[in-house]
Formats: structure tokens, sequence, C-alpha cells
């Protein structure tokens, strides 16, 4: 598979406006309005993505904090599913994060700030070293996650992470389309190991193997997820 730089070009001509968001969140069947469950994030119009991991948009995509209206109460170990608008239009890694509430504070007013982030989920492609590279998100209407039955009780922020690589072989290149839920979980054991937690910004660089990504031409070998490792129960 040889790309040239015109046939370069042109995947990015024609995937530029291919852009996406996560405006919805749906729990054991009750599908939520826009931006009522999920976090108004600042591409509501636009669907553009985040593309400076350094920026605090990185965290919840909002440049300045709004709390969504409501905070919806799920059981560890249940499933938890974001809406996609329209769906997932580029290559990439889907990943998800969980944050604890500080004491204190609820999901409703926790800004998302500090070492508070640890990974539950991430997928990588299937076919690398091949023409056939495909992701388990592509096309994907809907993402879900299972919140981990060992978590602990408590308000939680959900941070879904689609990570569009076809532009990612120069620095800043990388396309994050993301977004915040409010959780209030229980029935957890309580016993996840979350020491791994990382703050955004600061737990990727532009520089990150998985971030700074050449997709198309030499036909990559390996993918590496950028961040911490997921947590598992």
């Amino acid at each position: 598979m040889k790309f040239t730089t015109s046939s370069l070009a042109l995947l990015a001509a024609t995937g530029a406006q291919a852009h996406y968001n996560f405006p919805k969140s749906d729990y054991e069947g009750t599908l939520s309005a826009d931006w009522t469950t999920v976090r108004k994030t600042d591409n509501y119009n636009s669907h553009g993505p985040v593309q400076d991991v350094s920026s605090d948009l990185i965290r919840c995509y909002q440049s300045s904090f709004a709390a969504a209206a409501d905070t919806v109460a799920v059981k560890a170990g249940s499933d938890f599913t974001f809406t996609v608008d329209p769906d997932i239009q580029h290559p990439g890694p889907l990943q998800f994060y969980l944050a604890k509430v500080p004491e204190g504070q609820t999901a409703a007013t926790f800004d998302g700030s500090g070492d508070v982030w640890f990974k539950i989920y991430q997928d990588g492609p299937s076919g690398l070293g091949t023409d056939t590279i495909t992701w388990p998100s592509s096309g994907a209407a809907e993402v879900t996650v299972t919140i981990p039955s060992c978590v602990a009780d408590g308000d939680y922020l959900l941070r879904v992470e689609h990570i569009a690589l076809h532009s990612a072989s120069q620095v800043g290149g990388a396309q994050f389309y993301l977004a915040c839920a409010q959780l209030s979980i229980s029935g957890g054991s309580g016993t996840l190991d979350t020491s791994s937690a990382v703050s955004f910004p600061g737990a990727y660089s532009a520089q990150d193997p998985g971030i700074l990504f050449q997709l198309y031409y030499p036909v990559p070998t390996e993918y590496i997820n950028p961040g911490p490792a997921v947590v598992s129960c």
C-alpha cells in the first residue's frame, strides 16, 4: 500500500469535514436529550476536534466550566453508552476514562482537574502490517463501556475519547473527539487500584507514539495507545 503526496492530500481534504461529537447518553434503555447528562462541549455546533494535547480542552472539551443538568445513577458492572453525532468517521482508537469526584464536591461541581483520571477501556487495530488496517469503532453511531464492578461508590466523570489518526503523521495532526458524562456509581466493591491516575492536560505528549503516528505509509506494524494502562478488577 503506497500513498503519494497527492493521494495523502486527497485523503486529508475529503476527511476534513468528517467531524463528530458525543451529545447523548443511553443507560439501561433511557436515552437522554442532547447535553443533559453529557457536558456540552465547545464543538456542539462545529463537531470539530481538539488538536493541542496541552490545552485544557483535552479534559472535557470545555473552554469554560459548565455542568450538565443531570447526573446518571449507574450500577457498577453495568454498561453505559454515548451516542455519536453523526458517527465515528475517522480511523483511530477509542478510550474511556473515569475520574472520582473528590470529597465535598459532586459530579455537577467538579471540573476534572488533578491526577484523577484512570483508564477503563482502550481498543486497537486489526490488520497491522497489511493494507487493511481496521478499528473496532469505525462507523459507530454509539460507543459503550462497562463500568468496573470493583470501582468505589461515589460521583464520577466518565470521559469518552476517540483519536482520529488520518492526519497524525505531523505534530498536532491527531484529532481528539471527546466528552464527559456525569455519573453517580453504586454497588461497587471499592477494590479497584487507581494509583495510575493521570491529569488532563498532562497525560499526553504531542510526540507520544500513539499520537504522532503514520497511519498510511510505511504501513505500520505496531500501535501503542497513549496514556496509562487500563485498570481492571
